[in-house]
């Protein structure tokens, strides 16, 4: 219930009659939802995260060396911060079934062991449920026919298995306290289908009570039009260096449209020459160099830090095996240094 339902509710006691059990629990709703509110805005300014182990396969948030691993992100970065993204497969974009029971997800239990784990090191958790494809397609490509068509897979088939994937973490999410839930991650085809999508919001909601978002897509803020159901606008930001700038300007359009902070829930930029200037390219090839990635993020703090609306990041990323770090790791190199004098020092605060 929006806190504008409220107010509407309150007119309508005074027109209908009073009422004091009415009045009670309208007292009591209001206080909840204003509570609600002083949680995101708590967020806005002090989200100091780093996406661990994105996608991990069956065992690999368990073992001891990602627990090391996860200890020394805290000390390299000084995030407070953990973004967990356990992911549901589907064979392919136009296929309805989503599976996240086998070796390619994490148990439950192995990641509530996790988030156990991050807690402890004094880190709040965010839980990023994601689907992927079997077959290597973009998840972003996720589409079907607008209309239903006889013997092709359907939105209303994809959706009510989408739901049923989100909202076995969202009650998982509410079991272990984690602070904040996103829908998923750069589903971009999939965010015309409004009326479903606010119905997903829904049903997350009455599984879990926390604030919750949806990670859209880079260039992506202003092309989801039911950013009102969420709490916090959340978005990958993997802009060119030379470029924030002009895409923070766009964005803040979103922000003030919808009155919420955003969230750069996933950011980064590959150690490869060229790569700050196309950081969302991960099939880019060329040398290594590992400065210009620490300069990209110097740049991303510096033009954000001057934007009150940004609450914070989520760097993208840091491996459960430090042995294994994609080009995109931040861990073991320079940019870890960055990251850590910024969230130390509270850049956006």
């Amino acid at each position: 219930m929006p806190l504008s339902l409220y107010h509407t509710l309150k007119m309508k006691r005074h027109i209908d009659g009073n009422s004091k059990t009415v009045l009670y629990l309208l007292r009591n709703l209001t206080l909840i939802f204003e509570k609600k509110e002083e949680d995101v805005m708590e967020l806005e300014h002090n989200f100091y995260g780093v996406n661990f182990a994105p996608f991990p396969r069956r065992g690999a948030l368990s073992s001891e060396t990602a627990q090391r691993s996860m200890a020394a992100m805290v000390e390299a970065t000084a995030a407070n911060w953990v973004i967990l993204s356990p992911s549901g497969i589907q064979s392919g974009p136009y296929s309805e079934e989503i599976d996240w029971r086998t070796d390619a997800t994490p148990t439950d239990e192995e990641l509530c062991s996790a988030i156990r784990f991050a807690k402890q090191l004094g880190l709040q958790v965010a839980l990023k449920p994601t689907v992927n494809c079997a077959n290597g397609v973009w998840r972003a490509r996720i589409s079907f026919f607008d209309h239903d068509v006889p013997c092709e897979t359907q939105w209303s088939g994809w959706f009510a298995n989408y739901t049923a994937f989100q909202t076995h973490y969202a009650a998982l999410a509410e079991a272990e306290g984690c602070g904040l839930f996103l829908t998923g991650c750069e589903m971009t085809m999939t965010e015309h289908r409004e009326t479903e999508w606010r119905a997903l919001i829904a049903a997350v909601r009455q599984q879990y009570h926390g604030p919750v978002s949806y990670n859209c897509d880079k260039y992506g803020e202003d092309h989801v039009n039911w950013w009102d159901a969420v709490d916090c606008i959340a978005s990958s930001g993997y802009y060119p260096l030379k470029d924030w700038e002009n895409q923070l300007d766009r964005i803040e359009a979103v922000s003030q449209k919808y009155k919420k902070p955003v969230l750069f829930s996933e950011a980064g930029c590959m150690n490869i020459t060229g790569s700050s200037a196309v950081p969302n390219n991960w099939e880019l090839k060329g040398t290594r160099n590992d400065l210009e990635q620490a300069d990209w993020y110097e740049a991303m703090f510096s033009a954000c830090a001057k934007r009150p609306w940004v609450m914070g990041f989520g760097a993208w990323d840091w491996p459960a095996d430090p042995r294994a770090a994609s080009a995109y790791a931040v861990s073991g190199r320079p940019a870890a240094k960055i990251i850590h004098s910024a969230y130390q020092g509270g850049v956006l605060e």
